[in-house]
This record gives structure tokens, C-alpha cells and sequence, in this order.
């Protein structure tokens, strides 16, 4: 018998684990920088974050390997009961979690915090691969397209519920995957991206300007394609149901979204906000990534990150820490990292024969990015401040743990990516 049949690694896509082992090395760099003090300096110090980081790390690792020696037929197998026990684990700790940050969102379990949420994550990946894998018929129709977006809508909802609105969006993500196997047209994830635009645009605009805007442009296109009535009246359908959509987009910002949402966004798309209050963090952080200039202050020298001034700086906003100490050069090199790991796990997923493979691994790829966006954006500006960590750089346990247990079911996937099953 061939040797390499008793190698749990030995079809294991080598550039990817090293670049997650890249990714890793400076996410605990990076925690050690922004909470080392000068009581507390040894990184095997556990009574600190940094040291912690080194367990959650080497658990991640014992797990990654473990997954490696699965068999792969197993997340197929049991991806339904995976994802049962993640919503079930949604549903608990609404009833028996602690609440951080006004978010119920965690178990202690002593000085132990575990994020049901972080693992329901990839209970969804599988659970979509598993159910779009074994669909026969790809049409769009409304019966197809249902039960995926249950899958999806069930433990978004459950979060949700735990007023965690960073990682409910998390969820939104898979629609990519939908698109990609043909479930959900280009048309759609369109009028999704204008449907965002707009309610961006009625908060920085008075609605009624860009409703007069989408009645000119229907007049406009309508004397372009007169002659086909039956297209006339499904524009002018179409502009009436986006101008009724704008109008109540102040409505739904005023009475639905609640009070630390609001404030939210109203730091991103205004000035005029209390930079010493609802303004702090995102000033802080924009202060901190600029004072790092092009080549940074060096590691272990940044004054924002010593003192403190932006807080949660290990967690939701590490991504000051870099840009501070390791500049524009370090922060550009960090964003090039990784989307080339996105980019590689596209490429992985593109080259699978079995279907259940290629459909999580665009799940992966998608919930990765999204994280990656968001957290850098929301440091710099460019999105809202939801909480969401940055993958692998983030000091946290189930962050680290449950991101990994992702990455290495694909891996593993992967390592098999010749057989159909």
C-alpha cells in the first residue's frame, strides 16, 4: 500500500496552509503588540490575551488536524446534524448566555467564553453544500430558492435575536454561493446592490430629489423603448415600487433600526457627530492607522496602541495596530495577503468534481471576504462599525477556532477533490 495513504496532509493545497500559518503568526504579533505592557511582557503569560491567543492557536491546530483524518464522506453525512446542533446551541444561548456589550451572544463556562454563533457559520456551509448538492433542478424558480434561504434566514434570525447585528449580516453572504450555482440571477444580486445604494443615498440625500431622479430616468428610458409597451409599463412598475422603497428608508432608519444602529451609521455618513462619544472609536482609529505614515512606527512602538486610545483594539479593531506600526507598506502587504487566500480558495473550489465541495468552498470564500471587508472598512471608515473580527488576526477562541474548523473541512474536501461523492 502506498505510504501516502496513511498521510493525513499528504493531498493537503500546501500554499493555502501556509498562507493561514502567515495569516496566524501576525494576528498573535499583533495581539501581543496591542496588549503587551510593561508589567506583562512574556507571551507564554496566559493571565493576558496574548497568551491565551497561544492556546486558542494550538487548539485550532489539534482541530485542524483532527479534521484532516475524518473521513471526508462525514461532513457529508452529517451536515444537517452539524448545523441542528449549532441552532440549537442559537436557541440556548438566548435563554442561558451572558450578555457582553449589550449582545447575549456567549456561554462562560468559567473563565471560558464560547460564541455559539462563530460555529454556526460553517454548520451552514455545510448544510447549504449538502441540500444544493443534492438538488437535481437549477432553474430559478421560487420552490428552489426557497428551502437555501431558510438555511440561511433560520440562524441569521437566531442571531439576531441576540442583537448581534455583525454577525447576522455575516450570513448574507451565502446568497454568492446561490449565484454561482445558478440558483439566483445576476438580475437580483443586482436590485440587492441597488437597493443598498439607494438606502445610502436617501440618508445623505432628501428623498425627494432621488425620486424625482428615478421619475426622470423612467421618462427618459420610456420614450427610448416606446414601441415595446410591455416593457413601458414593467419600468414605469419597477420606478414606482423604488420610489415607494425610498421613501421609507427614513421611516425604517427612524423606527425600526435601533438606537446604537443609527448612531452607527450616522458616524459613517456624517461629520456632524460627538467625536469624544458616539465618534470615538472610528476617530480614534483613523488617528491611530494614520499615524503610522507609509512605513509605520515600528513594531512595539505605537503610541495609540500603547495608551489605549482605541478600544477593543486586540479584538474588532487589530487593524489599527498594523496600520499604526507597520504603516501604509505593512497594511497594503496584510490586504494583499489576503485576497490572494481568497483568491486561492475561488481557484481550489473551481477545480472540484463533486459539487458538495465546490458549493462550500465558495461559502468559505465568501464569509472570509466578507469578514475581511468589513473589519478593515469599518476601521478606515468605509463601513459601519458592526463588531465582526478580522479572520485569524483577531484575538478570540471561538473566532480562531471555528474559522480554522472552516478552512480545514475545505481542506480536507479538497484532498479528495478527484472522487465524486
Amino acid at each position: 500500500m502506498n505510504p501516502k495513504q496513511f498521510n493525513i496532509f499528504s493531498n493537503i493545497d500546501k500554499p493555502i496552509v501556509f498562507i493561514y500559518l502567515i495569516i496566524v503568526a501576525i494576528g498573535f504579533a499583533n495581539i501581543y503588540a496591542a496588549e503587551i505592557d510593561e508589567t506583562h511582557k512574556s507571551i507564554f503569560d496566559f493571565s493576558q490575551n496574548y497568551g491565551k491567543q497561544i492556546s486558542f492557536i494550538a487548539t485550532a491546530f489539534l482541530i485542524g488536524t483532527i479534521i484532516m483524518a475524518i473521513d471526508v464522506k462525514f461532513f457529508l453525512s452529517f451536515g444537517y446534524l452539524i448545523y441542528g446542533i449549532c441552532l440549537l446551541a442559537l436557541i440556548a444561548v438566548l435563554f442561558f448566555g451572558t450578555t457582553v456589550n449589550a449582545t447575549k451572544a456567549w456561554f462562560h463556562i468559567g473563565s471560558l467564553a464560547i460564541q455559539p454563533s462563530e460555529f454556526a457559520k460553517f454548520a451552514t456551509a455545510l448544510a447549504m453544500a449538502k441540500y444544493l448538492s443534492s438538488v437535481k433542478s437549477k432553474k430559478i424558480r421560487f420552490k428552489n430558492i426557497l428551502k437555501p434561504l431558510l438555511i440561511i434566514a433560520i440562524p441569521a434570525a437566531l442571531v439576531m435575536l441576540q442583537n448581534d447585528i455583525g454577525t447576522t449580516l455575516v450570513f448574507s453572504v451565502f446568497i454568492l454561493a446561490l449565484y454561482r450555482e445558478g440558483y439566483i440571477s445576476g438580475i437580483a444580486l443586482f436590485f440587492i446592490a441597488l437597493a443598498i445604494l439607494l438606502f445610502v443615498l436617501t440618508l445623505l440625500i432628501n428623498e425627494y430629489y432621488i425620486i424625482a431622479g428615478i421619475a426622470g430616468l423612467t421618462i427618459l428610458v420610456a420614450i427610448i423603448i416606446r414601441k415595446r409597451k410591455a416593457d413601458v409599463i414593467q419600468l414605469i412598475g419597477l420606478s414606482i415600487v423604488l420610489s415607494f422603497y425610498v421613501y421609507s428608508v427614513d421611516y425604517v432608519f427612524e423606527n425600526v433600526l435601533q438606537q446604537h444602529h443609527r448612531e452607527r451609521i450616522t458616524v459613517l455618513i456624517s461629520d456632524e457627530v460627538d467625536m469624544r462619544g458616539v465618534g470615538y472609536n472610528l476617530n480614534q482609529s483613523k488617528i491611530a492607522i494614520g499615524s503610522g505614515g507609509v512605513w509605520g512606527k515600528g513594531y512595539l512602538q505605537g503610541t495609540q496602541t500603547k495608551f489605549n486610545f482605541v478600544p477593543e483594539q486586540g479584538t474588532d479593531f487589530i487593524f489599527c495596530t498594523i496600520g499604526e506600526e507597520w504603516g501604509f507598506i505593512g497594511s497594503t502587504a496584510l490586504i494583499a495577503i489576503f485576497l490572494i487566500f481568497i483568491i486561492r480558495i475561488v481557484l481550489i473550489s473551481e477545480r472540484q468534481k463533486s459539487s458538495f465541495s465546490r458549493i462550500y468552498g465558495y461559502c468559505v470564500a465568501s464569509i472570509f471576504f466578507f469578514h475581511f471587508a468589513v473589519n478593515i472598512g469599518m476601521t478606515v471608515g468605509l463601513a459601519p462599525v458592526i463588531g465582526i473580527p478580522l479572520p485569524f488576526i483577531s484575538y478570540g477562541g471561538s473566532s480562531m477556532i471555528s474559522f480554522t474548523i472552516l478552512l480545514f473541512i475545505f481542506l480536507k474536501l479538497d484532498s479528495k477533490r478527484l472522487e465524486r461523492f
